[in-house]
């Protein structure tokens, strides 16, 4: 698209007739000599002299050249542009860390596909969570997995098809066999730090209770409020179970409220789809678009067209005066060589 930055400077177009108009003529006051005879040499000479003034004259180029060099001087001064197609840039707004526990108990064969087959817990977990991360294109997303130790998968990234990839080679065991999940918020907290995102979320899964973190994940929770980051817990299994399998949603809850998150039931395939989708619409994606349109600059077409009409017209003229007193000298030279043959013969 072509457009103009300063399209109010093409009103300077009529200047010049304005000026032609509305001023008087320039004058310039010269010494000369009164003469009585003036009519009698001049009409000796072949002359026919201005009455009153001498006005300088022009030809038929300069009256075609002249506006149409001030035009695109005037162009050239409007600045004219081409605007290529907006380049759109997606700024996250939010950093989501998904935390997911990948212990020996994530092993379980408890869950249940759609045609009732039993699927484990973790292929269960993955299935959903990747379908989460699609949804959330335009959030940067990072990964972290926890067992017996906690480790940062993915970085907070809008390349999400690589954090798919990474999840869909994590398995049961792969962390350990126990669940610290202290430890995954304090390595979240570290994770954010470099975060510059003014909503910052950390979502945490996980099947059991925490077993013997270094740092305790009450505490850690705390820790993660100081620093802005909500957590929303996703709890998974079946709460009736015993010893390291059973699911604290009391230590969970208290994880939550110091963060002011809330905290989900998966106790099923169904109920994790939906606490993920209840997740979705309680965190709605916030972005921010940047649109940016390059400009190419044109003025100098118009200014070059301008002065290469100037040039040209001065050469033609500078070429056009050689050849006037090119042909004046030869014919001065042939009246010369005619009149001394003229000599001769007398």
């Amino acid at each position: 698209m072509y457009r103009l930055e300063y399209p109010w400077l093409l009103a300077l177009l009529p200047l010049p007739l304005l000026i032609y108009w509305l001023l008087p003529p320039y004058k310039e006051a010269q010494d000369s000599l009164r003469l009585t005879f003036f009519h009698y040499i001049s009409a000796k000479l072949g002359l026919t002299p201005e009455p009153g003034a001498v006005v300088p004259k022009t030809n038929w180029l300069q009256k075609i050249l002249a506006p149409i060099c001030w035009a695109l001087i005037i162009l050239a001064l409007a600045r004219p542009q081409f605007v290529e197609p907006p380049i759109e840039k997606i700024q996250p707004g939010r950093d989501l860390m998904l935390a997911l526990d990948i212990s020996q108990s994530m092993e379980t064969p408890d869950f249940r596909t759609p045609d009732g087959k039993r699927m484990r817990r973790v292929d269960a977990v993955k299935q959903v969570v990747s379908e989460f991360i699609r949804k959330r294109k335009n959030d940067r997303i990072g990964l972290i997995v926890f067992g017996q130790a906690a480790y940062p998968v993915t970085p907070f990234t809008l390349d999400h098809d690589a954090g798919l990839k990474i999840l869909g080679q994590t398995d049961a065991g792969m962390a350990g066999p126990q669940t610290m999940i202290g430890d995954a918020i304090g390595l979240a907290i570290k994770e954010f730090q470099n975060s510059e995102a003014k909503d910052r979320v950390l979502i945490l899964l996980t099947d059991g209770n925490d077993t013997g973190s270094r740092m305790p994940p009450r505490k850690a929770a705390e820790i993660a409020a100081q620093n802005h980051i909500t957590i929303q817990v996703v709890g998974l299994g079946d709460p009736r179970a015993t010893g390291e399998d059973k699911v604290d949603y009391a230590a969970l809850n208290q994880i939550a409220s110091a963060t002011g998150g809330q905290v989900f039931h998966g106790e099923n395939r169904a109920e994790l789809e939906k606490a993920y989708a209840t997740l979705d619409k309680i965190t709605p994606q916030n972005f921010k678009t940047l649109s940016y349109q390059p400009r190419r600059e044109l003025f100098m077409i118009p200014l070059a067209a301008a002065v290469l009409l100037l040039t040209a017209y001065h050469i033609l003229m500078l070429l056009g005066s050689l050849l006037i007193r090119l042909f004046s000298r030869r014919r001065e030279s042939d009246e010369t060589a005619t009149s001394d043959v003229f000599k001769v013969h007398v």
